[in-house]
């Protein structure tokens, strides 16, 4: 940092204004007097909004506290591994289970028991095996067929306890003991779980084609039955499949997501180049590409709905046919078609509206965004400090994932009563399984069956009682963070073209090192103010996940007026967040150019753009749409080339595309990744759009562009905006 552009901090002479003494603004933000010392960025600051920066630091190191804490309590495997009965851990190294990974249920039917909507445990043993089942047995058929061969009893002797060999026990006891599940069932592992391996066949859900099967007492029972118990698995079972071929797919064509992320990276640098050298050009190509693609949509829609409109099947709506993978299915559907239809005519006509009765205010946001780009050019650095803000979200989000596991995982194993009777007064106690074979609850005749069971991992410590105040915490210092990371590049990026817009001679006047100079002053003054602004987006966001944390839970109850009163709030602080999100933005830009602390910025910042209400109808919106477009084109057009050569449309590189089970993984990830990319750089250009705008109008009230008092806008800058006020 040069020497002399900040006074000592023990000089009396330090003051939180500009140099020469601004004049200060009146208690509704009136308009500026002309200073002729002011130029751009206050140098001279103090730190602002201190208490809140002692309270940032201070959580900051709380909330490394808190990390300590939950890795000494946790313990990941409790999350990663299945626990058995006993509470080891299937598939742990250096353990018995080392060699069985997966959970075994003694008898799956067990776990249609209301009780395990309350212990979130089924209540039957639970055993590591090696392998699930994949034959129909019972434990009176293995001791009828072990008289003919050992091999059956060596098969079943598998999903026993460890230690059992007597095949020769009466099934009464055996059952009684749970020495051995009295039935086991063609499985497959599913989250390393057994579950029974569903099979649906014309509309018939079987398993091992059949329908029916009989349990260890010779009573039939329905394939449903055990359906029940395992609710949902089938849908389970189907995504897991999806996602093995999902996984599969990205195995094969990564280097081919590479290529195409390589690419739209490629291609925004161009797009940035040439907008700043032919800007209006450009934007009207891509304005003119965008409204001729959206024509050929509406008429390719137009030609597949005529040869569809008397194909037979048709006309099935799309709920009917469901989720499918294949997504040719639905473009065999007419509704389809017309969904498709209807969007791009709506998105076409909005455009041409826009263009007809905006086409002054769509001139105006296109010099702003030639401005912009001669400022990016002369600070080419500013595009790659996303980067930095990318990598810092990175540290923050793996951080609070881990806490979040380890605080997920910590406590003891805690084990409950489980009886199938319902009458048991002890059921869901705590028991101890050393001691609980010679309790008088096993022996009592209301709990007959009774286990001591692991249920979850607990205590009965302060810490394991506020739990779920701690994940909370976790949550909302995660989000303080965030923000305050995007916090940090608003203000050091407003900072860095305010001193653009601020030198009367550019580029000679441009500090050197804007960039670093404008984040040093950041972070040196200003964490507070930056904190304190996140600290209330935080707040609404942690409002709205609680909020939609209880639509999840009363999506099944019949309360109208709650799910209304729910919706109503959402919608509420939904609209809260974007108004705090929006002032916040201004506020951060009007913190780097006067070093005010935030309140002061909000209000100041929220009276320059009301007195310029007229001029921020013609940016706001129109901008950000232009913006839109330009990454819509890139995502597009890369997408295209993706599809065409992932559909094997490329003649001359047919040979080279990977067999996929689903084209769409790759091509949906090379989309969203290339806007991605384009939202990156796009969101600087978007940045010193709104900087340079609140200068202009700043601009305009100290100056008034006499030889005394001249702007410092360029001319263009002010033929455009100095008349945009007088469009309506």
């Amino acid at each position: 940092m040069a020497p002399g552009r900040y006074a000592p901090r023990s000089s009396p002479a330090v003051h939180c204004e500009p140099e020469g003494g601004a004049a200060p603004r009146g208690p509704y933000g009136e308009p500026h007097k002309f200073d002729p010392s002011f130029r751009g960025p206050v140098r001279r600051r103090c730190c602002t909004d201190i208490l809140c920066c002692l309270i940032f630091i201070f959580v900051i190191f709380s909330y490394a506290a808190l990390g300590i804490v939950a890795w000494l309590h946790g313990d990941p495997r409790k999350v990663l591994y299945p626990t058995d009965s006993s509470g080891q851990f299937c598939g742990q190294k250096e353990t018995s289970n080392a060699k069985k990974p997966i959970l075994f249920y003694f008898n799956i039917l067990k776990c249609a028991n209301p009780s395990i909507l309350i212990n979130l445990q089924c209540p039957t043993t639970q055993m590591c095996v090696s392998q699930c089942p994949d034959r129909f047995a019972t434990y009176t058929e293995m001791q009828l067929q072990h008289q003919l061969g050992k091999s059956y009893w060596e098969y079943y002797r598998q999903f026993c306890k460890p230690g059992f060999n007597n095949p020769d026990k009466p099934v009464s006891q055996v059952l009684r003991d749970e020495d051995c599940p009295s039935m086991i069932v063609p499985s497959r592992p599913f989250l390393q779980r057994c579950l029974p391996d569903f099979i649906t066949q014309n509309g018939t859900v079987t398993v091992a084609n059949r329908t029916s099967f009989k349990d260890a007492l010779e009573m039939a029972r329905s394939i449903t039955e055990l359906q029940h118990a395992a609710k949902g698995i089938t849908g389970l079972v189907d995504t897991k499949e999806l996602s093995m071929k999902v996984m599969e797919d990205y195995a094969k064509s990564w280097p081919w997501i590479l290529l195409g992320l390589l690419l739209s990276l490629a291609v925004s640098l161009v797009f940035i180049l040439l907008l700043r050298f032919t800007a209006s050009l450009l934007l009207w190509t891509t304005i003119t590409s965008v409204i001729l693609l959206l024509a050929y949509g509406v008429w390719l829609c137009s030609v597949e709905l005529s040869r569809l409109r008397h194909r037979p099947g048709s006309n099935v709506a799309i709920v009917e046919v469901g989720l499918q993978t294949d997504l040719q299915v639905y473009l065999q559907l007419t509704q389809t078609w017309i969904i498709l239809l209807v969007s791009l005519g709506v998105a076409e006509a909005s455009i041409l509206l826009m263009l007809i009765f905006l086409r002054r205010r769509v001139r105006v946001a296109i010099a702003m965004l030639r401005e912009a780009s001669k400022a990016i050019g002369h600070i080419t650095s500013t595009l790659f400090f996303p980067v930095i803000t990318f990598l810092l979200l990175t540290v923050c989000f793996f951080y609070w994932a881990v806490t979040a596991v380890y605080l997920a995982s910590s406590g003891e194993a805690v084990y409950k009563v489980m009886s199938p009777e319902v009458s048991c007064l002890h059921a869901n106690s705590t028991c101890h399984p050393e001691t609980f074979n010679r309790s008088n609850i096993s022996k009592s005749a209301l709990c007959l069956g009774s286990q001591c069971l692991f249920a979850f991992y607990g205590g009965e410590t302060a810490y394991h009682r506020y739990l779920f105040l701690l994940q909370l915490s976790n949550l909302l210092v995660f989000l303080w963070l965030v923000n305050f990371n995007l916090a940090l590049e608003q203000c050091t990026l407003a900072g860095t073209f305010a001193s653009y817009y601020w030198a009367r001679r550019k580029p000679q006047d441009i500090p050197p090192c804007p960039l670093l100079l404008s984040f040093s002053r950041a972070i040196r003054y200003h964490t507070g103010s930056l904190a304190f602004g996140a600290l209330i987006l935080s707040v609404a966001q942690l409002v709205r996940i609680l909020l939609e944390y209880l639509e999840q839970k009363l999506r099944g109850a019949d309360n109208s007026l709650s799910r209304f009163i729910l919706h109503c709030l959402q919608c509420c602080f939904w609209c809260l967040e974007k108004v705090i999100r929006y002032m916040n933005h201004n506020a951060y830009i009007m913190v780097a150019i006067y070093g005010k602390n935030f309140c002061t910025s909000a209000r100041e910042a929220f009276f320059l753009l009301i007195r310029n209400v007229v001029r921020v109808a013609v940016l706001d919106r129109v901008t950000d749409f232009l913006l839109f477009m330009g990454k819509v084109l890139i995502a597009g057009g890369v997408g295209a080339i993706a599809y065409l050569f992932l559909t094997r449309k490329i003649p001359v590189i047919q040979e080279e595309v990977p067999n996929l089970n689903y084209y769409w993984v790759p091509l949906l990830t090379v989309v969203i990744g290339s806007y991605l990319i384009a939202h990156g750089f796009f969101s600087v250009y978007a940045m010193c759009v709104d900087t340079l705008f609140l200068c202009f109008c700043d601009d305009l009230e100290r100056h008034d562009g006499s030889s005394e008092k001249p702007f410092l806008m360029s001319p263009e800058l002010h033929r455009i905006l100095g008349k945009s006020s007088q469009l309506h």
